[in-house]
């Protein structure tokens, strides 16, 4: 059965492709143009997304090393601490929130002192796996669709990392108990 699984995993991008190749065949589409036009597009949306992307990992940059990241976390540890968070998951749930890249270096260096099988570990897993990088992802998104009103996006955005964080301390400590 895991072999079925396997291989049809392994044939399912190459069996995608050809199978829109095919439709655009039938349809009488010009395959290669209408490739060709999409990509086009495609580079449009990346240099008009380019300074947002460039202003948020300068920023992030600047946050983690004016020394504000520690700060921050120095003032949430009693909250971790209130809901059985170990403090080294505050600053990897923080930068999570702004930059997906900083928070996976972050885990990186946790996986190297703690272990990935460990308590902070299989925490952190389950908070990167359900939590989600809002203001990279606002800003990207809205400035490539040229959204001006966000209206409750961001408030939203915000209670579901934070209640995907809670399941992930919830979770871990259901699974080591």
């Amino acid at each position: 059965m895991m072999k079925l699984v396997t291989m049809m995993s392994d044939l399912m991008i190459p069996l995608i492709f050809v199978g829109i190749i095919t439709y655009g065949l039938l349809q009488r589409v010009n395959v290669l143009e209408s490739f060709f036009k999409g990509a086009l597009k495609g580079v449009k949306v990346v240099f008009d997304i380019f300074p947002t992307f460039l202003s948020l990992v300068v920023a992030v940059g600047v946050f983690q090393a004016s020394g504000a990241l520690q700060v921050l976390t120095g003032l949430l540890q009693p909250v971790g601490e209130a809901i059985h968070m170990p403090s080294p998951l505050i600053p990897i749930a923080m930068t999570k929130f702004i930059s997906s890249s900083a928070s996976t270096g972050l885990v990186l260096q946790l996986f190297k002192d703690y272990g990935p099988d460990s308590l902070e570990g299989i925490m952190t897993s389950i908070m990167i796996g359900s939590t989600e990088t809002i203001l990279y992802t606002m800003s990207v998104y809205f400035s490539a669709a040229k959204v001006e009103k966000t209206r409750y996006t961001l408030p939203g955005a915000i209670i579901s990392n934070l209640a995907g964080i809670g399941a992930s301390v919830m979770i871990a400590h259901w699974m080591m108990n």
